[in-house]
């Protein structure tokens, strides 16, 4: 399932990672097990902010993914199932066909 993955740094936890050098490390380390199709860096609520697309396989993979951040970032995480484009378009076909 398309995934929307967001993950909010606190700012002091934030700083101390990237003093220490492991956010990009601990980034990086997810990116690579979630492969995202798509990756942005932001800010939200003054936090520095990752929002990641991506597969999500089997709903085992939660904590292998949330856990790392949850532990060495101090993060909030959230999870919400997406849609591209296409998939919209489907989607809305199929509800219009039973309305």
């Amino acid at each position: 399932m398309r995934t929307l993955l967001k993950v909010c740094i606190p700012v002091e936890r934030g700083n101390s990672a990237i003093r220490d050098g492991s956010l990009g490390k601990i980034i990086e380390r997810i990116m690579s097990k979630i492969q995202p199709e798509g990756s942005y860096f932001t800010t939200s609520e003054g936090k520095r902010t990752g929002l990641f697309f991506f597969d999500l396989k089997d709903v085992t993979q939660i904590p292998e993914i949330v856990e790392p951040f949850f532990m060495e970032l101090k993060a909030e995480v959230d999870f919400r199932p997406v849609m591209n484009t296409q998939s919209f378009k489907k989607g809305l076909a199929a509800a219009m066909s039973k309305a």
